[in-house]
Order: structure tokens, then C-alpha cells, then sequence
């Protein structure tokens, strides 16, 4: 009697601690799983696809220019053979007197999300063209589109043409609200301390029914939002919003500052970082590729985010 409730206490013993062991490691499992999915939808990490590039001359709508092309690839490096789908495709504008090459890490986090993006490298001198290089913008996304159609192509069937993007950085981001004001295939717009241009981007702007995303930096003294983002972002009908980086500077949005750049109250890296999930998680989610971005392009996330003010006309 005695060793049979000996033996029935020490099983009933192993069952119990069997079950603490099974609810102490539950918990964990479950908050391992859920920071695997975070991480998996966070878009301002590197997404999935390799990333490849290319320098061309793009010619079309009667307007030739020298560009580089950062694109979803099989394989990382130059001319690689682009990554199997079909991709969205951007046309991106640097600053005033920047060289493409100063925006490298955002167009190469774009493409590692698989959006092809073609950067001109026009009217990079002291006397630019706001008007062509909008214009410019829009030959290169008619060219993806040429490219997307022809057979022999690097681009042969891997650009999804019904979903077109600008972008671009101060003067570049002005002239990609010229651009999407002109061009009727252009389906969404998201600028970097966009700047006021001749012709108006704040006129563009309130002539614009896609989305429109205007993101600056709150100690922007070359471009500041108040006399450039504010305006167009208040000219501009939904849906848009705008995106203000605290202590974000004018050249942060670049990989590396020149002469008579500002300076901010955060490093460089962290405005990057910030710059990639916000644009990312925009042109994913308003060009239609993932509907699930909506929470961080329009919802609590969004708004709440850490280090960046959310002002949104949805």
C-alpha cells in the first residue's frame, strides 16, 4: 500500500512539473515566433532579393541620358540577370549638384525589396533644369516600360508597368512631383526633403490625385518643411501625408555630406534607417504589391512611430 502511494505521488509529481516546464517555455516560443514575423515585415531592414545594378544610356520620349540602374537581381553585382517576377519600377532624382552615387544605400534597399529603380545622372551642374529633369524622370520609367517589351531585354518581362513610382531628393524630389503631374502611368510619389522648383512642385502638388508622401527632416536648414513639405504637403488632396524626422538634416538623407552641407540632432545611419522603413513601406504598400504594409503606412504604427511625426490626409 505504502509503495503503491509512493509510486502514485511520484508520477503525479513528474505531471506536474512536466506541465510548469510546458507553460515557462510556451510563452517564449510563441514571442520567438511573433519577432520572426516583426522582423519579416519590418521594411527599413534589407529585404530578400539580391541586388544587381547596371549603367546605361536610357533613350526615350526624344530625351537621352547616362542613368544607373539598381534592380532585384539572381545574383548581387553588375549585371546580373534580374530576379524571376514582375517588378515595380521607380525613377528616382538626386539633389542639387549630387551625384547619384551619394544615394546608393537607399536604391540598393529598394531593390533588395524588388523594385527596379532607374536614377539619371542629368542636369547634375550648377544650372539645372527642374522642368527637364521631370521630364527625364518620366523618360526613364517610359524606357522600363520599352524595356519591359522588348525581347532580348535585361528588363524583358520583369517590370510590372501598371505599377510606377517617382522619388526623389530636394531639387529631385521637386521635380518628381513635376514628373507625376505630367505623367498619367505614375501611380505614387514619395519625396526626401523635396524642394521648391521652377515650375512649382507646390502647385504640382495640389493638382496630384494619387498618393503623395512627403518626408523631411525637423533641422533641415537648406529645405526645410515649413517653407517646402508644409506647402505641398497642405496644397496636396488625400491621399497623403507627411513624414517629419526629428532632429533629420538635409543631407542626411544622403550617404555622406559635402560642402554646405547642414547637420542634425541624429546620426546619419539612424535617419537612413527611419528614411527606409517609412519610403519602403509606402511604395509597397500604394503601388499595390503588400496590403499588409497598411498599419505602417496609414495606421497606429505608423503614427506612433518613434523619431518621426505623422501628419496624414488618408
Amino acid at each position: 500500500m505504502f509503495r503503491t502511494l509512493l509510486t502514485l505521488l511520484r508520477s503525479l509529481t513528474a505531471l506536474l512539473l512536466c506541465a510548469a516546464a510546458a507553460l515557462s517555455l510556451a510563452p517564449a516560443a510563441h514571442a520567438s515566433q511573433a519577432a520572426d514575423q516583426v522582423r519579416a515585415v519590418d521594411p527599413s531592414t534589407t529585404g530578400s532579393f539580391p541586388v544587381a545594378y547596371t549603367d546605361l544610356t536610357v533613350s526615350a520620349s526624344g530625351r537621352s541620358f547616362s542613368a544607373r540602374v539598381w534592380y532585384p537581381g539572381t545574383t548581387a553585382g553588375a549585371n546580373a540577370p534580374v530576379a524571376a517576377g514582375s517588378h515595380p519600377g521607380l525613377a528616382f532624382g538626386h539633389g542639387f549638384f549630387q551625384a547619384i552615387t551619394q544615394y546608393e544605400s537607399l536604391l540598393k534597399h529598394y531593390a533588395s525589396w524588388g523594385i527596379i529603380t532607374v536614377a539619371p545622372k542629368s542636369q547634375g551642374g550648377l544650372l539645372p533644369s527642374h522642368s527637364a529633369f521631370a521630364d527625364d524622370l518620366n523618360a526613364a520609367l517610359t524606357w522600363l516600360t520599352t524595356q519591359n517589351n522588348t525581347t532580348g531585354s535585361r528588363f524583358a518581362g520583369a517590370v510590372s508597368t501598371g505599377r510606377l513610382a517617382v522619388s526623389g531628393h530636394s531639387m529631385g524630389g521637386g521635380a518628381a512631383l513635376l514628373a507625376a503631374s505630367r505623367n498619367a502611368a505614375v501611380k505614387s510619389v514619395s519625396t526626401l526633403a523635396a524642394a521648391e522648383t521652377n515650375p512649382s512642385a507646390v502647385s504640382a502638388s495640389s493638382a496630384l490625385s494619387i498618393p503623395v508622401q512627403y518626408v523631411g527632416g525637423s533641422a533641415d536648414s537648406i529645405a526645410g518643411v515649413a517653407g517646402n513639405q508644409q506647402k505641398m504637403y497642405d496644397a496636396k488632396p488625400s491621399a497623403t501625408q507627411l513624414r517629419v524626422i526629428t532632429g533629420g538634416f538635409h543631407c542626411g538623407f544622403e550617404d555622406s555630406s559635402g560642402i554646405g552641407c547642414d547637420s542634425g540632432t541624429i546620426t546619419r545611419a539612424a535617419q537612413l534607417k527611419l528614411t527606409y522603413g517609412v519610403t519602403t513601406a509606402w511604395l509597397l504598400h500604394t503601388l499595390g504589391v503588400d496590403s499588409s504594409l497598411y498599419d505602417q503606412v496609414w495606421g497606429s504604427a505608423a503614427q506612433n512611430l518613434a523619431g518621426v511625426v505623422y501628419s496624414a490626409k488618408p
